[in-house]
């Protein structure tokens, strides 16, 4: 007998994860898009909320009575974050908690974003579940605590952990790069701190493999939080080479500018950033089975993507 298709609420719906969950998502049922934007371009069923309003998600979830919360939202301004640790809170632990005990009174499932930014990049190996937290910055913090909030709800979750997301819509390293190359022959970059770039749409297709055993009763995950990211672990500086290389291949950079390697500390920040934040993710690989993607090949599809998009418009 087939399964009744589900019922789902993704929040952040209009940012460069939720944009990808979406075609994903509709693959398992009916979606309603939520995010404090205007309501998502093309979306049948979409909705403009801001998390930070605890009346307004109480609300739109006893209305809507969803099987399964996707939350990609999140509050994401590390710098700004700083300032205005309040909002970043409220977005990044306040409501992913409430979300969480909504799920628990109503027998339902939510699946989380979080982040690499939960550890102090002090170490020397690849970070694991299993590994003590320790944020350098009220956006790990706040993430963090909104870990801790749907953990000890005690609903059926899933919590993955993400790292460095670019895509071709948002604001992220991607497009900030390709915007300055072509407005500056040079450019500085930080080259002490690593991690794990992440193509959007190569975590919406492992959150899809992901889901698939969290909502399976009968074959539970044996965690409920996994990292889950692309594989190959590089520098700000290294990361941006690849970028710029990539764009001159794919014809939507005209030349590559200069690019000068600098420390985190000639490159001051309002928040302090983990000089390595390397996840392993062979948790996932071995419970879900996570095939994790390599960077070249992901970032040159993204940005012949991203150059199809610039011809039409």
């Amino acid at each position: 007998m087939k399964a009744a298709p589900l019922k789902i609420v993704l929040t952040g719906a209009a940012g460069q994860l939720g944009q990808e969950l979406f075609p994903r998502l509709i693959q398992l049922g009916e979606v309603l898009c939520v995010d404090r934007e205007p309501p998502v371009p093309g979306r049948a069923s979409s909705v403009r909320l801001d998390l930070a309003d605890e009346g307004q998600l109480e609300v739109l979830l006893n209305r809507n009575q969803p099987d399964l919360i996707v939350n990609a939202a999140a509050y994401t301004a590390v710098d700004q974050a700083e300032r205005d640790s309040e909002r970043a809170f409220q977005v990044n632990a306040r409501a992913p908690g409430r979300m969480a005990r909504w799920a628990e009174r109503n027998g339902k499932a939510l699946l989380h974003y979080s982040t690499d930014y939960v550890f102090d990049g002090a170490g020397d190996r690849a970070c694991r579940e299993d590994d003590v937290p320790s944020p350098l910055n009220v956006y790990g913090d706040s993430k963090l605590a909104g870990e801790v909030a749907i953990q000890v709800s005690g609903c059926q979750h899933l919590i993955l952990r993400a790292s460095w997301i670019y895509s071709t819509h948002g604001r992220n390293f991607v497009l900030t790069m390709l915007n300055l190359a072509r407005r500056q022959p040079k450019l500085r970059v930080v080259a002490d701190q690593v991690g794990c770039p992440t193509w959007a749409r190569n975590l919406a297709e492992y959150s899809l493999k992901a889901l698939s055993g969290l909502l399976q009763r009968r074959k539970p995950l044996p965690m409920s939080l996994y990292h889950c990211c692309d594989r190959d672990a590089v520098s700000w500086h290294e990361f941006a080479r690849q970028v710029f290389e990539t764009g001159v291949r794919c014809g939507i950079l005209a030349r590559m500018p200069e690019l000068e390697a600098v420390r985190s500390d000639e490159y001051p920040q309002l928040a302090r950033r983990p000089h390595w934040s390397v996840l392993d993710t062979s948790n996932a690989q071995r419970d879900w089975g996570l095939r994790p993607a390599g960077l070249a090949d992901s970032l040159q599809a993204c940005l012949q993507e991203h150059g199809k998009h610039e011809l039409q418009t």
